[in-house]
């Protein structure tokens, strides 16, 4: 019968300082490990700055958010946000072996409200071979000085967030919907008929609430207001009848919404930096 860890060995044991210019532009990771728990591992803290990332390799564990504790087994990643009291562990009968890192990032608050880690902090049915290489890309630049190490780390932790976003939305115990009612409502407004005026006013009484609510609302859903939501609909359209036609611009304008051909191109210009000409040319050019 085989003995259980009684103690925690690092593996690796990774530290970083990241520049200033390094965490405007970038994710950056300040620790990380690879680490095989012993039968009495905890971490239990108020308050952390950033965000962990915890892959687990093999053995069990659990982490302990928002009053609830959620198991852990092999290949599911645990994403806690460390501003807020978090305990986890490992099982003392079957003591986990992890990858982690701890994270900052301006966005990763709301990228953790997005996959609601509050309240599902375990992320199901993850691509643990994939990440197990980005984990490993961040490892192996987390300590270098070079603008391009800084980037590779960066890329790693982007492409686990990514992996995390597509494990969370097949996820099958994820009972409740991605987007609130009201809001999924709207949207389907938008996109069926994002040509015609929309004003945020119809929106919200087709939501059943006050325009101020449901702007609240759609925000903390969607992250932008209705309207920015509309506009990058609109202009996503416009790119696809710039590619696939030769109708003049001021028609493409009429066709997805703007009556005013100049409002149009300064919204185009202002979300992909090039006029609707220089778009269609460049398009064709590839």
């Amino acid at each position: 019968m085989n003995q259980l860890p009684q103690e925690t060995r690092f593996l690796r044991n990774l530290y970083a300082t990241p520049a200033d210019w390094q965490r405007d532009l970038f994710y950056s990771v300040v620790r990380a490990g690879h680490l095989k728990a012993g039968v009495s591992h905890r971490i239990q803290r108020e308050t952390y700055p950033g965000h962990e990332l915890i892959l687990c390799l093999t053995g069990h564990g659990w982490v302990q958010v928002a009053g609830k504790r959620h198991d852990v087994a092999p290949g599911q990643l645990v994403w806690i946000n460390c501003h807020h009291p978090h305990t986890y562990g490992a099982d003392p009968k079957d003591p986990w072996e992890v990858y982690w890192v701890r994270v900052e990032g301006r966005s990763l608050d709301r990228l953790a409200q997005l996959l609601e880690v509050r309240s599902l902090p375990v992320l199901h049915g993850f691509d643990a071979a994939g990440s197990m290489v980005e984990f490993e890309r961040s490892f192996l630049y987390l300590e270098g000085n070079r603008p391009c190490d800084a980037a590779h780390v960066n890329a790693a932790i982007s492409a686990i967030i990514a992996m995390a976003f597509d494990a969370r939305l097949s996820d099958p115990d994820l009972i409740r919907p991605d987007l609130p009612l009201p809001v999924q409502r709207a949207l389907e407004k938008m996109r069926l008929y994002f040509h015609q005026p929309i004003r945020v006013v119809e929106l919200a009484h087709l939501a059943g609430m006050s325009e101020s609510h449901f702007s609240r609302q759609f925000k903390a859903a969607i992250g932008t207001s209705p309207i920015d939501w509309l506009r990058r609909e609109r202009i996503n359209q416009a790119k696809r009848r710039l590619i696939e036609s030769d109708d003049p611009v001021k028609e493409i304008a009429r066709q997805v919404g703007y009556a005013d051909q100049f409002f149009f191109s300064k919204d185009f210009k202002r979300m992909t930096k090039l006029t609707p000409t220089q778009f269609r040319d460049e398009e064709r050019q590839n």
